[in-house]
């Protein structure tokens, strides 16, 4: 896997680990008050950048050009941001960097849609072409 799909994958990986880690110290510990944030890093890191990075690795033309690279840094910006966040909203700290998460996990799905209307499925590495 190369290309955008690299990073993605990447992410989605070290997502989890640190989703399956954090899952096991809460089982451990019987203290899952930080469950939602566990959630999204495995919902939003771990299985939106697995399907990203299959996406752009199968359909080549959708990764081409500024907008997966855009794509890729809302992407990571929502994941610093709502991950951290979450526990903070949670512990009543400050509920702006959950927030701010919330709208670049918008805008990075946004960008994929952009990214998947702009794709060119004809030249999938899985379209079968005579």
């Amino acid at each position: 896997m190369n290309g955008i799909a690299r990073p993605f994958m990447l992410i989605a990986v070290v997502c989890a680990l640190g989703g399956m880690v954090w899952g096991i110290q809460m089982s451990a510990s019987q203290d899952h008050l930080l469950s939602p944030a566990h959630g999204h890093l495995n919902l939003l890191g771990w299985v939106s950048c697995a399907i990203y990075a299959f996406y752009y690795h199968l359909v080549p033309g959708a990764a081409e050009g500024r907008l997966p690279r855009l794509h890729l840094a809302a992407t990571v910006l929502s994941l610093g941001l709502l991950v951290p966040g979450i526990p903070l909203a949670i512990l009543e700290h400050t509920d702006m960097l959950a927030k701010a998460g919330s709208l670049a996990a918008l805008l990075s799905m946004l960008l994929f849609g952009v990214a998947v209307l702009r794709g060119r499925p004809e030249k999938a590495a899985f379209v079968h072409q005579r």
